[in-house]
């Protein structure tokens, strides 16, 4: 099993960046595929990025394609959000989960391990 613990959230001006980071414990973060989803109150949990065990592939949501990058360094056993241009419609709470079939995907179903979350809010 692993833990995924999230961290770098907090409160930043429209047109700001943050970078999130995700450290896994438990398990090399290699055997897994990680995602980064969020929730806003009152939405549904959903897709923001994905990439697969390696970094050679990565996923996007349209809303955020362009301005978030995904990346992750196995040596440290860390996967990080880098987001640019924030929005106020990105606030939410921030999750990273790990995928054991290492692929990343934009499914919530496909995900075996969910960190505890962090927040976001972008002010206007």
């Amino acid at each position: 099993q692993v833990q995924l613990v999230e961290s770098g959230g907090g409160l930043v001006q429209a047109g700001g960046s943050l970078r999130l980071s995700c450290a896994a414990s438990g398990r090399t973060l290699s055997n897994y595929g990680m995602g980064w989803f969020r929730q806003a109150p009152g939405k549904e949990r959903e897709f923001v990025a994905a990439i697969s065990w390696s970094g050679g592939t990565t996923y996007y949501a349209d809303s955020v394609k362009g301005r978030f990058t995904i990346s992750r360094d196995n040596a440290k056993n860390t996967v990080y959000l880098q987001m640019n241009s924030l929005k106020p419609e990105d606030t939410a709470v921030y999750y990273c989960a790990a995928d054991r079939l290492r692929g990343g995907s934009w499914r919530i179903g496909a995900y075996d391990y969910w960190g505890q979350g962090t927040q976001i809010t972008v002010s206007s």
